[in-house]
């Protein structure tokens, strides 16, 4: 009798509607190529994703292994596209809740790996009913280049903030977010020297006192629903263009952040940490046909 060949297993989660394949491979053994990442993302041909997570350990991985003796685990994340990037925040919270449902982590705090160093997470206790806490990461300090930047769409030009959260970002103000477009296509920002690997930008507009709400086009994925680190950029430039600096004060600044698929809590305390603090939810698992990956890698 002849056997199947094993599937591949995988998760889907999301992180305010920012959602992402889970691929649990603990010993690094994969070679996923940048068009199965893609194929295993397509929302028509395969299970559909802003982004791919890998699980390693990090002893596993080359690029993390200097960092093992940190954070046992390491997010390999690629984008939609296959390509990789440094860095995702609701990614990341997604991971955390991944560690949690497979006994590799508990409520408390957690060290995870990335091509940004090394997050810090706190995963919240259940509710009374069983509802799983929500996530808080320490996405690091921000860091604010010099120089400035416009984001052109269609006939529309504003002038934005060059944030960088471990991934770079172009925040522009806007007074209405449907001036942003549809965002299929990238915004237009210059100088393109400020950004030579690509760049995620966020349209910005204000709902209140320190509540801004945005919507975000992330390079190589398109629009998305949500952007972990895309908030932690828009509430430093909006605390800044509010005259507000932690470091300079010595009090720490919350900005709520609403993204198309929830909201997101980002502090920026006197240090320059930013800290990010959402929901994160596995809502299916599942295995893949290993001749359809084969065929797709």
């Amino acid at each position: 009798m002849n056997r199947a060949p094993q599937g591949l297993p995988f998760l889907k989660g999301h992180g305010t509607e920012n959602d992402f394949v889970i691929v649990p491979d603990p010993d690094g053994r994969l070679d996923l190529s940048a068009a199965a990442v893609a194929r295993l993302c397509d929302r028509r041909a395969g299970i559909g994703g802003d982004g791919l997570l890998r699980v390693v350990r990090s002893a596993a991985h080359p690029e993390a292994a200097a960092l093992a003796d940190q954070a046992e685990w390491f997010m390999d994340y690629r984008n939609s596209d296959g390509s990789i990037a440094e860095m995702c925040g609701n990614g990341v919270r997604v991971f955390a809740r991944y560690l949690e449902r497979a006994g590799l982590a508990g409520a408390g705090d957690l060290a995870i790996a990335t091509r940004a160093g090394v997050r810090r997470v706190h995963l919240a206790k259940p509710g009374p009913d069983g509802t799983p806490g929500d996530i808080t990461v320490d996405m690091g300090s921000a860091v604010l280049p010099e120089g400035e930047v416009t984001v052109t769409v269609g006939e529309h030009s504003w002038p934005a903030r060059n944030v960088n959260m471990g991934n770079p970002h172009a925040v522009a103000f806007v007074a209405d977010l449907a001036d942003a477009g549809n965002l299929y296509d990238a915004p237009q920002v210059r100088p393109a020297a400020a950004y030579p690997s690509g760049v995620n930008v966020e349209f910005v507009v204000d709902r209140g006192p320190r509540h801004v709400a945005l919507r975000v086009h992330e390079r190589g994925s398109g629009e998305t629903r949500s952007c972990g680190t895309g908030a932690c950029a828009v509430m430093v430039a909006a605390a800044r263009r509010d005259g507000v600096d932690p470091a300079a004060t010595g009090s720490p600044v919350r900005y709520t952040v609403d993204v198309p698929g929830g909201r997101l809590v980002i502090a920026e305390h006197p240090d320059g940490a930013v800290e990010m603090t959402g929901p994160a939810v596995i809502v299916a698992e599942g295995v893949i046909d290993p001749r359809w990956l084969a065929a797709a890698n």
